[in-house]
């Protein structure tokens, strides 16, 4: 006589509870350990300036970048040739509405004259005044 009854079949199962966990810890790991440059994909060599860094920073601002080769970059956007139409076209889409942003021009030491005045022109003639420029301050002598 079998008490016991018909012998259960107990399936193999694989505990996906901990990998999960393994992987948002790695995900974590990875987004914490990451550095975000503001200017990672532009290489800019800033021109070297005496003033004192500006203690507080304007949360609204248009940072204007404007690389070597004189090729304009409006916030993380790359413009598609640098005529003074398409630099007011960039602007005003950043922009938007308000016209009380400052402009900050980006410019690399060796960028031509003519595109950052190109900037600043276009800056103007849609209505941003406040313009400024971006320096990094000079190494300390030994």
């Amino acid at each position: 006589m079998n008490l016991r009854g018909p012998k259960k079949r107990v399936t193999p199962e694989v505990n996906l509870t901990s990998m999960i966990d393994v992987l948002f810890l790695l995900i974590l790991f990875f987004m914490v350990s990451t550095t975000f440059d503001r200017f990672g994909r532009v290489r800019v060599e800033l021109p070297d300036a005496q003033a004192q860094a500006e203690s507080r920073r304007e949360p609204d601002r248009i940072d204007v970048v404007v690389d070597t080769e004189g090729q304009v970059f409006v916030g993380d956007r790359e413009l598609v040739n640098t005529d003074i139409e398409t630099v007011k076209r960039g602007l005003l889409e950043v922009a938007g509405e308000r016209r009380d942003l400052p402009v900050v021009i980006a410019a690399d030491a060796r960028a031509p004259h003519g595109a950052v005045i190109k900037v600043m022109d276009a800056a103007s003639q849609v209505g941003l005044v406040q313009i400024a420029f971006a320096v990094r301050a000079p190494a300390p002598q030994p």
